[in-house]
């Protein structure tokens, strides 16, 4: 039996993914998760962060239904 962790892993990109996905600039990107507007980073390490890729994909998603008329 192959558990949903298998199939679908959860996956933390970097900011410089994160970027080209959304087309934000870092200060945006930044500016936005102060005001609960974009997923929050994850910290790695002392000096390391990246975001739960799933996140940012529902974000984009959102986005982009929130641009299309019903």
């Amino acid at each position: 039996m192959v558990t949903a962790a298998v199939q679908n892993p959860l996956r933390l990109i970097r900011l410089r993914e994160v970027m080209e996905r959304t087309g934000l600039s870092r200060s945006t990107i930044y500016d936005r998760m102060f005001n609960d507007e974009f997923p929050k980073q994850v910290s790695l390490g002392p000096r390391s962060v990246g975001w739960v890729e799933m996140e940012i994909e529902n974000w984009i998603a959102c986005r982009i239904k929130a641009s299309r008329p019903q």
